[in-house]
């Protein structure tokens, strides 16, 4: 089983065309971005709209990504539902595919009833009897929820829990945790606005959104740090900090799935409910696009 997971990977965004779902434009992302030294790939994840997206829908387009991914780049799926069985089911329907590990965001409908033994209880139940590694996501911004330091101490030490995807921005807590995870266990920030600083307290790479439209600049952030270019790597970082924000808290996947669309790669609308970008976002986004030298 692979435990280590290193590197940039995009969360990937899934074409509509018409409303529906697209595995030929997935494939045609994929491949350019095949071109780019990534770990690999995220599936179903927030940027995928993944709670839009049926089963069957998903696995279309999780088979899309297996098959159109570069030899070597990891196949990360998110397969989280509200409840344990449905989601340990999906998970394993999944992992017939050959991915190399499920993302498994917190459940959080019945958010006050969310403690820590009903979380605990989730992800031990779901990692025992899960086909493929486990990463947990942990995304307070959309769940409320988020995942205790004594709770992903214990989870790192789970021989099938490799991971998390931690998507708050909170360095004091990956500061706080990163001494007592067990050394094998990938922590993976999901915020590309603290990349950089996530890397220098310990952080072994990153899921990003961003990386869905300046893949080569997340990678060299990565790439200069390894090499002690630190200097060179937050000169990049700072200059891509105002399009994370654009993306992330300002326009969200309507403005990711317009901006694709500018830069070569196939973007579309987004599924409803979200709406698509408005004119004045769209001015916006060329002006920030043009201003961290994408355009």
């Amino acid at each position: 089983m692979t435990r280590s997971f290193n590197g940039v990977f995009p969360a990937l965004a899934t074409p509509f065309i018409k409303d529906k779902i697209s595995p030929e434009k997935l494939k045609e992302n994929v491949q350019k971005y095949n071109r780019f030294d990534l770990g690999g790939y995220v599936v179903l994840g927030s940027t995928g709209e993944s709670v839009f997206l049926s089963d069957e829908e998903s696995e279309r387009l999780v088979i899309a990504v297996k098959e159109s991914a570069a030899p070597g780049k990891k196949i990360i799926v998110g397969t989280a539902r509200e409840s344990t069985k449905i989601t340990l089911d999906f998970t394993n329907r999944i992992a017939e595919l050959g991915i190399d590990a499920a993302l498994i965001r917190t459940p959080h409908y019945f958010k006050p009833s969310m403690n820590s033994e009903a979380l605990r209880r989730y992800y031990l139940s779901i990692a025992d009897q899960s086909k493929v590694a486990v990463i947990i996501y942990n995304i307070p911004r959309n769940t409320g929820i988020s995942i205790e330091s004594h709770l992903l101490y214990e989870f790192s030490k789970h021989p099938n829990i490799v991971g998390i995807k931690e998507s708050s921005g909170n360095l004091a807590f990956l500061g706080e945790v990163m001494p007592f995870l067990d050394s094998s266990f990938s922590f993976l920030t999901g915020a590309a606005s603290v990349f950089f600083s996530g890397l220098e307290l310990g952080a072994s790479g990153g899921i990003l959104a961003l990386a869905n439209l300046a893949p080569s600049e997340c990678v060299q952030i990565y790439d200069l740090f390894l090499e002690g270019k630190r200097e060179e790597a937050l000169k990049i970082q700072l200059k891509l900090i105002p399009l994370n924000k654009a993306i992330i808290d300002t326009f969200g996947i309507p403005g990711i799935k317009f901006s694709l669309d500018l830069l070569g790669y196939f973007g579309g609308l987004p599924r409803s409910p979200l709406l698509p970008l408005e004119e004045k976002g769209k001015i916006e986004m060329k002006k920030i696009l043009k201003k961290a030298n994408l355009l």
